[in-house]
């Protein structure tokens, strides 16, 4: 196991929403996803929260659109963009059911 995802692990916020209110909130799991893929655990990444992938994809594509000048670059982060919210609200609510 990495030192930094030792490291990344001891300083992970708990979630407030599920202590107050008992419920997950939609970002519960990012962190220990991070975390995950960190440690080279991707498809438990994957499984702890699905929304990961698309979210680093929209990043990773909003950092190069900053150097390249990528054509329908508009177009693109908007598709990225509601795939993540898809994937966010389709896991929130398959937490709810469970």
């Amino acid at each position: 196991m990495p030192l930094f995802s030792l490291v990344f692990e001891d300083f992970m916020l708990p979630c407030l929403n599920k202590q107050v209110l008992g419920m997950p909130c939609p970002g519960c799991g990012i962190q220990r996803s991070v975390s995950l893929i960190l440690q080279g655990e991707f498809y438990a990444a994957f499984l702890m929260y699905p929304a990961i992938y698309p979210i680093l994809a929209l990043f990773g594509f909003l950092f190069l659109d900053v150097f390249f000048k990528i054509k329908y670059a508009s177009k693109i982060t908007i598709g990225l963009m509601i795939a993540s919210v898809v994937f966010i609200l389709g896991n929130f609510l398959i937490q709810l059911i469970n």
